[in-house]
């Protein structure tokens, strides 16, 4: 069983930034994937951007050059820094985990937390 403890969002003007975190705990497997994914009202899930253990990054198209994430494995924590946010940004936010551990391997998500941009 695999755990994920999202920090809070918030309400952030635009232009502003914010940071969340993500913590994972449980069985966690050495080669993984983890990152986050947002959902807006209405709308899909959708990547926001995700890292592998390895340090391999990938941006969805609407936030590179805003966001940036990370991960500290020591920890078991990953960050994700967003700046120049925009009210489009608006969304709750999914922290994800996958072990890579070929086709079949499951998902884990956290609870979200929700992020809101005023224009």
């Amino acid at each position: 069983q695999v755990q994920l403890v999202e920090s809070e969002g918030g309400l952030v003007q635009a232009g502003g930034s914010l940071r969340l975190s993500c913590v994972v705990s449980g069985s966690i497997f050495s080669m993984n994937v983890m990152g986050w994914y947002r959902q807006a009202p209405g709308k899909q899930r959708d990547l926001v951007a995700t890292i592998t253990s390895g340090g391999r990054r990938n941006y969805a198209d609407s936030v590179k050059g805003r966001f940036t994430i990370s991960r500290d494995n020591a920890n078991k924590t990953v960050y994700l820094q967003m700046n120049s946010l925009k009210p489009e940004d608006t969304a709750v936010y999914y922290c994800l985990y996958r072990p890579l551990t070929g086709a079949g391997s499951l998902t884990s998500w956290g609870q979200g937390t929700q992020v809101t941009v005023s224009s």
